[in-house]
């Protein structure tokens, strides 16, 4: 990674390697064990060596997502409702369908930045 401690914060390269789900060191190993769902790092990168699963950051990127979407969501549900008025059945469905696979689909790539933005900012060189 290009960054050094008190560098910027954020940057496209690691917006486009967390996206990719690559080692935020050197940007080509695998994050992740294989599966679309399995959030269990690999213990090394493949390429460079990195420890991953000793940098593994626990659920805090799913409760960045749930506060972050929930907060958009909640609105899109409101404008819905008062543009068509569907019924609650349908709101039900709809927004857990959506709210479901946003966060699924947003989990890894969003473990993988808070991942590189560790790893970034850490003071204690890990």
């Amino acid at each position: 990674m290009s960054g050094e401690p008190g560098s910027a914060p954020f940057d496209r390269q690691m917006l486009r390697q967390s996206l990719a789900c690559q080692c935020p060191k050197c940007g080509k190993g695998s994050l992740y064990k294989p599966g679309f769902l399995n959030l269990s790092l690999n213990d090394t990168c493949s390429v460079c060596g990195f420890e991953l699963a000793r940098n593994d950051n626990g659920d805090g990127p799913a409760v960045f997502l749930i506060f972050i979407l929930g907060f958009l969501m909640v609105p899109l549900a409101l404008w819905v409702d008062h543009l068509f008025s569907p019924p609650l059945w349908l709101h039900a469905i709809i927004w857990t369908v959506l709210g479901l696979s946003l966060t699924l689909g947003m989990l890894r790539p969003a473990k993988a930045l808070v991942l590189a933005l560790q790893l970034r900012h850490r003071t204690s060189g890990g």
